[in-house]
C-alpha cells in the first residue's frame, strides 16, 4: 500500500514532539513514562542501539523484501502494533485508527483488554486479522466468555500476559491521578483546556471506556468504583495450570507475552504454546530488571526452532527493528511509537508511522546488503 508522506514529520522523534504538544500532560506522561526512576525505560532502547550491523558491499544483490511469514500469514513487514492500555485516553479513537492502518498495511495489531475499543469492533475493522491480548480475569466465567467472544469475532491469535502480577509503581501516574483508582483533578482539567483539538475529538468520540469489559461491569460506576472494580477483576499472576486451561480452550495460535527468562520460555514450550514475546512491558513494570534485548539474545538461539520468538520494549525505529531481528527475533512489536504517530497526526498517524518504519528498515537492509528479513542475523557484528 502506498502512503502519504508528511515531510514535516520524517522521524519518530518528530512525531513524539508533536504529540506532546497536542496531548494533555497527564495522558502523555501515562504513555511516555516507565516505572520508578525510568531506568529500564531508557535501558531498553540504549541496549538495542548498542548493537551494530555489518554491511557487505561487494556482493551480488537484487532487491530487499520486508515480507515475513508468521503463524501461516505473510505480513508486509516484520513488525506490528503492540497492545497499549487506555489508547483512547491518549488520543481519541486511537485503537480504531491504528487497527485500520495495520489492516491496510498488512501488519498485525494487538488489542489490549484494557484498551478502549471492543474485541468485536477491532475484529470487524481488521476482518479478523487483529490479535487479542488477555489480562487474566480472576473469574473463570469472565475469562471463558472473553475467549469465546474473541473466537466468535474471528480472532486467530490470542496473547496472554505474564508480566503484570502487580501494578507497576509509576510516580507520574500517581501525581496525575491515573493510578487505580483514577481521579480527575483541577490541574488535569486545565491541561485539557490547553489541548483544544484533543478535547473536541474526545467530545465527538465520547469518554473513553474499557469497551471489552463493559458487559461484565456494573452500570453507573464512578471513577473510584471503576478503579476498585478493575483491581478486583484481574488476577495477573499466571501459572502452568492457568495457561494449560487457556491452551485447552483456545484452538488458535497462543502466545505468551512478557517472557524474560529461559525458564519461562521453556515453560511455554512444555505447555504447547505457539510463540513468545520477550518483553519487559516497555520498562513499565520492573525497573530493576534487564532490558528486553538481553534475554532475547539468550532465548532466541535455544528456542526459535521450538516456537516463534518475538520481542517488544524499547524498539522505536526502523533501525531498531533491524537490530532486534539481527539479534534473534522472528518478529517485533512497537507500542509508544505508533501512539506518537496518532497523537501527532490523528487519523493519518498510523499509516504515516508504518510508512516511516518500512522506509527506514528497507534503507538499512539495502545499505548492509540484506535481501530477506530472515538473513539479518548474518549482519550482526
Amino acid at each position: 500500500m502506498s502512503w502519504k508522506y508528511n515531510a514535516n514529520y520524517p522521524s519518530i522523534d518528530d512525531l513524539r514532539n508533536k504529540a506532546k504538544s497536542k496531548i494533555p500532560r497527564f495522558a502523555f506522561e501515562y504513555l511516555d513514562g516507565g516505572c520508578n526512576e525510568d531506568v529500564n525505560l531508557f535501558r531498553n532502547t540504549d541496549d538495542i542501539r548498542a548493537l551494530e550491523l555489518l554491511p557487505f558491499y561487494i556482493r551480488d544483490f537484487k532487491e530487499t523484501s520486508l515480507k515475513t511469514n508468521l503463524f501461516g500469514h505473510t505480513y508486509d513487514a516484520p513488525f506490528g502494533i503492540a497492545p497499549v492500555g487506555l489508547q483512547g485516553l491518549i488520543w481519541p479513537n486511537a485503537p480504531e485508527i491504528l487497527a485500520k492502518a495495520a489492516f491496510e498495511h498488512n501488519i498485525p495489531f494487538i488489542l489490549s483488554t484494557v484498551s478502549t475499543s471492543s474485541i468485536e469492533r477491532i475484529m470487524e475493522i481488521t476482518q479478523g486479522n487483529a490479535w487479542y491480548q488477555l489480562y487474566h480475569p480472576a473469574e473463570s466465567v469472565i475469562k471463558d466468555d472473553i475467549i469465546d467472544r474473541a473466537e466468535a469475532s474471528g480472532c486467530k491469535v490470542l496473547v496472554i500476559l505474564c508480566d503484570v502480577p502487580s501494578f507497576g509503581f509509576r510516580p507520574r501516574d500517581i501525581r496525575n491521578g491515573l493510578a487505580m483508582p483514577p481521579k480527575m483533578s483541577l490541574r488535569n482539567m486545565l491541561q485539557i483546556c490547553g489541548r483544544p483539538e484533543w478535547a473536541l475529538r474526545t467530545l465527538f468520540h465520547g469518554q473513553p471506556a474499557f469497551e471489552t469489559m463493559k458487559p461484565y461491569m456494573p452500570k453507573g460506576l464512578n471513577m473510584k468504583q471503576l478503579g476498585l472494580y478493575m483491581n478486583k477483576t484481574f488476577s495477573g499472576r499466571l501459572n502452568a495450570e492457568r495457561i494449560s486451561t487457556i491452551r485447552d480452550k483456545w484452538k488458535g495460535k497462543l502466545v505468551l507475552k512478557g517472557v524474560a527468562t529461559e525458564e519461562d520460555a521453556q515453560m511455554a514450550v512444555q505447555l504447547g504454546l505457539d510463540g513468545i514475546i520477550v518483553s519487559n512491558h516497555g520498562g513499565r513494570q520492573l525497573d530493576a530488571g534487564q532490558s528486553a534485548i538481553k534475554p532475547l539474545t539468550q532465548i532466541a538461539p535455544k528456542f526459535r526452532d521450538k516456537l516463534t520468538v518475538m520481542m517488544d520494549s524499547g524498539i522505536r525505529s526502523g533501525p531498531d527493528v533491524a537490530r532486534t531481528i539481527a539479534a534473534g527475533a522472528d518478529f517485533t512489536f512497537l507500542g509508544r511509537t505508533f501512539m506518537y504517530g496518532v497523537g501527532a497526526l490523528g487519523n493519518d498517524g498510523g499509516s504515516h508511522t508504518i510508512g516511516i518504519l518500512k522506509t527506514q528498515l528497507k534503507q538499512v537492509m539495502d545499505q548492509v546488503g540484506c535481501e530477506k528479513i530472515e538473513d539479518l542475523h548474518h549482519h550482526l557484528a
